[in-house]
């Protein structure tokens, strides 16, 4: 499927001005250029443009919001000043895969002076003697290459960033929820004490009943004996 029909599709009766996030990966790029993207996604801070045969970024629009940008497994090896002046406030970017040789070509990204994290895994680049302690040197505000600092620390997962604040919003409903396994264990305990206090009294009940037909027994046997001897008597 061609990246112009694929980003249709993807809108999904949307408005451009509506999509924050947009991933359009596997398509193909007839010219090599980016096709159907337009100034209308003005709201767009995430773009995934992976594997779709790009050689050129010149024909990316003007993307003011864009924080993170993927475009690893295409076929660029230059045209990076495109990205600072079209997406000046990345903070992200992935071009893994490329055909990036010359760190003169990094050159380009100084001005994205918002860039935190650059991918560069499987570039020729990545094959230079000081490779690593280059690429910070000429892109000081770049903390993270490769997934790691200049001290080999990885970077943050920001998944995980997520999952631990998911947890943190469960946590609350947790705890209620054992204070009323709580309430309801009382409620339980209460129950059977009501049960139990139930069969004392029909125990209560039952030997009243018992002794009550014993005593009727003994009064019709005396009733028997006394008739026994007015019979002798007479």
């Amino acid at each position: 499927m061609d990246m112009k029909k694929r980003i249709t599709l993807e809108l999904r009766n949307r408005s451009p001005a509506e999509v924050v996030e947009l991933v359009v990966d596997n398509s193909r790029s007839a010219d090599g250029e980016v096709e159907g993207l337009t100034d209308e996604f003005t709201e767009l801070e995430f773009l995934s443009v992976v594997n779709v045969g790009l050689s050129s970024l010149v024909k990316l629009p003007s993307l003011p919001k864009l924080r993170k940008l993927e475009l690893s497994d295409n076929n660029l090896s230059g045209s990076l000043e495109t990205l600072a002046q079209k997406c000046p406030n990345l903070t992200y970017l992935n071009l893994s895969g490329n055909k990036i040789k010359e760190l003169s070509t990094l050159e380009a990204l100084q001005n994205l002076k918002s860039l935190q994290s650059l991918d560069l895994f499987n570039c020729e680049i990545t094959s230079l003697e000081d490779y690593r302690e280059s690429v910070f040197e000429l892109l000081p505000q770049v903390t993270y290459l490769d997934g790691f600092d200049q001290e080999d620390n990885e970077a943050p997962d920001s998944e995980a960033d997520d999952d631990d604040e998911d947890g943190e919003d469960r946590a609350g409903p947790t705890g209620d929820y054992g204070e009323e396994d709580d309430e309801e264990e009382d409620e339980d305990g209460s129950e059977g004490r009501e049960d139990y206090e139930d069969e004392d009294d029909y125990a209560d009940e039952e030997e009243d009943l018992q002794g009550a037909q014993g005593e009727k027994r003994k009064r019709d046997v005396d009733d028997e004996g006394e008739e026994d001897d007015d019979d002798e008597d007479n």
